[in-house]
């Protein structure tokens, strides 16, 4: 065998590994190699004077396009407040709820329960449309469990109809809450109140 030939069946073995090992990396999302590096990582040490890496302050950002097309669009951090529920509901200014929720600009939502312990169903999702110049409707949709997590208590649906502020940085209006039993027609509770949120950015503290 030349060297020439050599030289060409070794480039064919190196391209083929090379493959084998991207398709790896696509397929897992992760090769041995990020892993173990990925357990060895430690934070940096803090030194006085220095600004730590997960602290960065102010950063100057770039208008994002599609919060531009739907202001609404982003992450906020919310509270849920109890009023009007009369006789045998929560008393005005119960709190109801608090979290995250995320405004996507395809129409899609997504909330992070803080009074809801993970197994009981801390993670619910909607969909949202514009009435008015300012003005948003939530239909958002939760399966709730029992705190648990072993016991299906049934679907619960919130509404929410909030108005922006006018610089986009926080939203208030009302919400309701309807807690179904499995068979989804079924009522089992219902609240209702008012809904505050501001805006979390990448400034946030």
């Amino acid at each position: 065998m030349n060297i020439r030939l050599q030289a060409a069946i070794g480039l064919t073995l190196i391209g083929l590994s090379t493959v084998a090992v991207t398709h790896k990396a696509q397929a897992c999302g992760l090769t041995t190699g990020s892993i173990t590096a990925a357990r060895n990582w430690a934070p940096p040490a803090y030194m006085p004077g220095t600004r730590n890496a997960g602290h960065l302050g102010q950063q100057p950002t770039i208008a994002n396009e599609l919060q531009l097309r739907a202001p609404i669009t982003g992450l906020y951090q919310f509270t849920q407040t109890a009023e009007g529920n009369g006789p045998g509901g929560p008393p005005d200014g119960t709190p109801i709820d608090f979290g995250y929720q995320t405004w996507h600009a395809d129409g899609t939502e997504l909330m992070n329960s803080g009074a809801r312990n993970p197994p009981s169903g801390d993670f619910c999702q909607g969909v949202w449309a514009k009435t008015g110049p300012r003005t948003y409707v939530l239909n958002h949709f939760a399966l709730a469990w029992d705190s648990t997590g072993t016991v299906y208590v049934g679907p619960a649906n919130i509404r929410e109809n909030v108005t922006l502020s006018q610089d986009s940085q926080s939203m208030s209006g009302t919400f309701s809450i309807t807690q179904y039993a499995p068979d989804g027609n079924t009522v089992l509770a219902h609240v209702q109140g008012n809904v505050a949120a501001t805006r979390v950015t990448v400034n946030t503290n």
